[in-house]
C-alpha cells in the first residue's frame, strides 16, 4: 500500500501519513517508525523530515489525517436532508452527539492502534479541536450553558474519542507476565460472582462483556443526566 501511494504521487504530508496509516493497519504501530516508514515508501528517512517534523508530529498527523477523513473535523453537524428552502436541517442534539461520537468509535474497528495514540496526545490539532468544538456546539445549540457543557465534556471524557475509560480490559487470554500476587479466592468476592453469574445467564455464549453494549448505556445514561441537570437549571459552584 505505501509504496503503491509513493508510485501515484510526489511525496507530500499527506502522502506521508496516508503510507503511515496503512503501515500501522498492515503491521502494528510499532512499526511505525521514520526508518520503516521511508523503507515502505522507497526513499531515504531524511525525505520524511520536510514534512513531518518528529515521530510524534507524524503520530499527531495519522490522528488529524483520520479524523479529517472520517469528515468529524466540521462542526456543521447537519443530517443529510434538507429543509424547504434546501438549507441543511439540524439534528437533535443527542442525535448529533451520538452520531458525531460514535463516527469517530467506528475508526477503532479499523485502526485498533488508534486508541494508543490518542491516549498518548498532548497537541490539540486543527481536527482534535473541530472535533471537540462540534460536541461542544450541539450541547450549547440545544440550551446547555456554557457551565454546564464544561462539566459534562469532562463527565464524557475518553468517550469522546470513541473508548470507555476501563482500567482493566478483559483478554479472554491467558496472562502476559508472571505475578507474586496471592491468588483470589473467588469465594471472598460474592458480589462480583453474581454479576458474573447473571451476565452469563443472560448471554450464554459470550467469552467476554458487550462492549458495544457498555459504551453506548454509559453514553446513554451521561446524557440522559445532562438533559436532566439542563432542564433543572444546574450551574457550579462559584
Amino acid at each position: 500500500m505505501p509504496r503503491a501511494i509513493a508510485a501515484r504521487a510526489p511525496l507530500s504530508r499527506d502522502v506521508v501519513l496516508t503510507a503511515a496509516v496503512a503501515l500501522a493497519d498492515e503491521r502494528g504501530l510499532e512499526r511505525v517508525s521514520m526508518r520503516h516508514l521511508a523503507d515502505a515508501l522507497g526513499v531515504v528517512p531524511m525525505a520524511l523530515y520536510k514534512h513531518v517534523g518528529d515521530k510524534e508530529d507524524l503520530l499527531d498527523g495519522m490522528v488529524e489525517h483520520l479524523l479529517t477523513g472520517l469528515g468529524v473535523g466540521r462542526t456543521t453537524g447537519h443530517q443529510a436532508d434538507r429543509t424547504a428552502d434546501h438549507t441543511p436541517k439540524p439534528l437533535p442534539w443527542r442525535e448529533a452527539v451520538t452520531s458525531t461520537i460514535h463516527g469517530v468509535r467506528a475508526l477503532h474497528r479499523s485502526h485498533p492502534w488508534l486508541r494508543r495514540v490518542l491516549e498518548t496526545r498532548q497537541l490539540r490539532t486543527p481536527a482534535v479541536l473541530a472535533h471537540m468544538e462540534r460536541l461542544t456546539s450541539a450541547f450549547l445549540a440545544a440550551g446547555f450553558t456554557p457551565d454546564l457543557t464544561h462539566h459534562v465534556m469532562h463527565l464524557l471524557g475518553n468517550r469522546i474519542w470513541g473508548f470507555s475509560p476501563e482500567l482493566f480490559n478483559e483478554t479472554g487470554g491467558p496472562p502476559t507476565r508472571r505475578s507474586t500476587a496471592p491468588t483470589p479466592d473467588p469465594t471472598d468476592y460474592p458480589g462480583i460472582l453474581a454479576v458474573a453469574a447473571d451476565s452469563r445467564a443472560r448471554r450464554p455464549t459470550a467469552t467476554s462483556c458487550d462492549e458495544d453494549g457498555e459504551f453506548d448505556f454509559a453514553l446513554a445514561t451521561i446524557l440522559d443526566a445532562a438533559e436532566r441537570l439542563q432542564r433543572s437549571g444546574w450551574s457550579s459552584p462559584r
